[in-house]
């Protein structure tokens, strides 16, 4: 069969599977990350019916996927709102860090993979999928909840710590002396500077250029100026995904909304595309040899994204349930997961099937654990002999944990405003949070 025709036909199969895949999970309410990932372990090297001929294209249709996942993730923020973010949420950004890259760190240590490798397992075990986070959110009605701006927070400090991150680890896998990595690092830190300075003071004026009332040319300029921006950023080893997320910085107000609009489902075809070829690369019998080790490191940092997301909510003022419920919806990994051990399987190839396996793990429990972990919290404690004592008749407390695990659950008291002058703290929708929030804590 000709070249040609034996590429469209695969590459038709690999698209309209990912359609019935994405459709299922759709149908189940389920992430549709692990059955990309499964799907392409089951067509890659060493799988049921390896593809040949579409594999060079799958490869280029995966950069894409990466530069138009984190342009999106830029444009849904502006740069008011990272500085804003950076500055009140900066500690509990730290202890993210702290609790959730060092047990990624600690394993590939302890695996014997080196210091390089501990570092890209550090950030496999340390950010947060955005994306299966913001679908749970809305699946559950918690958007108007009073966690919610402080889970945002932390996911929007995770992803502004990609822009040092990555570059970090592009030159450590690169091979760099410790002269050119630190050049590297501050040419990105330069860059990320300079680019919120333009974004905070001359917005506008960015946003004016690449405007148009013509969603043809509004989707050619912004498109063609992100992946001219990631070559660059590539070349200068920054890392094209910094270099697209910093695109998505620079654009503000309608023309971001409107680039938003166009290029989302550009963005779900081409990071389909980038989940397969991740699998594609990783031979399916290489998992379990690493299972065990995935599932160690996985209930891990479970429990240590889970005091982080309370730590977080307990500084902005968030009572107990709400703590539970932030911690619970943090827990899930994904598409930075993967691109992190993308970029280092040359380096240590082990990784790719650990993180294969990590990621398919925590997307898979990253639902339930957003769902059911304050309910589960809640009923451990109530059960404990140490609640059973503090039950005893007391003077009222209202602040007190045992006050509230005794609230009725037709009035959630986590909907109640608190007094706080930190904007990013406070109720998104009064209304709509007193409304949902019953809901989401029955699940």
């Amino acid at each position: 069969m000709h070249e040609t025709t034996t590429l469209l036909i695969e590459l038709g199969s690999v698209i309209l599977g990912l359609g019935i895949l994405g459709r299922l999970a759709g149908r189940v309410g389920f992430s549709s990350i692990p059955l990309y990932l499964l799907a392409g372990l089951a067509f890659g090297h060493g799988g049921l019916l390896p593809l040949n001929a579409s594999e060079e294209f799958i490869a280029t249709g995966a950069e894409i996927g990466v530069i138009l996942l984190l342009l999106l993730l830029g444009l849904e923020y502006s740069a008011s709102e990272l500085v804003s973010n950076l500055k009140t949420q900066y500690p509990s950004g730290i202890v993210d860090f702290v609790l959730n890259a060092v047990p990624g760190a600690a394993a590939a240590l302890i695996l014997g993979w080196g210091p390089v490798a501990a570092v890209a397992l550090a950030g496999v075990t340390w950010i947060s999928s955005s994306g299966v986070i913001a679908k749970v959110l809305g699946d559950l009605g918690r958007l108007g909840n009073r966690e919610t701006p402080v889970i945002l927070g932390v996911l929007v400090i995770e992803d502004l710590a990609m822009a040092v991150y990555l570059p970090l680890l592009t030159a450590l896998l690169a091979g760099l002396s410790l002269a050119g990595g630190s050049l590297t690092l501050l040419i990105s830190l330069g860059t990320v500077g300079a680019v919120l300075y333009l974004a905070l003071r001359h917005g506008r004026l960015i946003s004016r250029a690449v405007s148009s009332d013509n969603p043809e040319m509004l989707l050619l300029v912004v498109l063609g100026l992100t992946v001219l921006v990631a070559g660059v950023a590539q070349e200068l080893q920054v890392s094209a995904a910094v270099g697209a997320f910093l695109v998505g910085i620079a654009l503000s107000g309608e023309v971001a909304e409107g680039a938003h609009n166009l290029l989302a489902p550009l963005r779900d075809l081409f990071a389909a595309v980038f989940f397969v070829f991740f699998g594609l690369n990783t031979d399916p019998a290489a998992i379990p040899p690493v299972l065990v080790p995935a599932l160690i490191l996985a209930l891990v940092t479970t429990v240590t994204k889970i005091g982080t997301g309370w730590y977080a909510a307990r500084r902005a003022g968030v009572r107990t349930a709400g703590r539970w419920r932030t911690g619970g919806t943090l827990v899930a990994r994904g598409e930075f997961s993967i691109v992190i051990a993308g970029l280092a399987v040359g380096v240590e190839p082990r990784i790719g099937p650990l993180a294969t396996a990590y990621v398919l793990i925590l997307v898979i429990l990253g639902p339930p654990a957003a769902r059911w972990t304050e309910p589960l919290v809640r009923r451990l404690t109530r059960r404990s002999p140490a609640t059973a004592s503090a039950s005893v008749p007391a003077p009222r407390a209202p602040e007190t944990e045992t006050t509230e695990t005794k609230t009725p659950a037709t009035k959630d008291p986590e909907t109640k405003d608190l007094e706080t002058n930190d904007p990013q703290t406070r109720p998104l929708d009064v209304t709509a949070e007193e409304t949902t929030d019953t809901a989401s804590t029955h699940g």
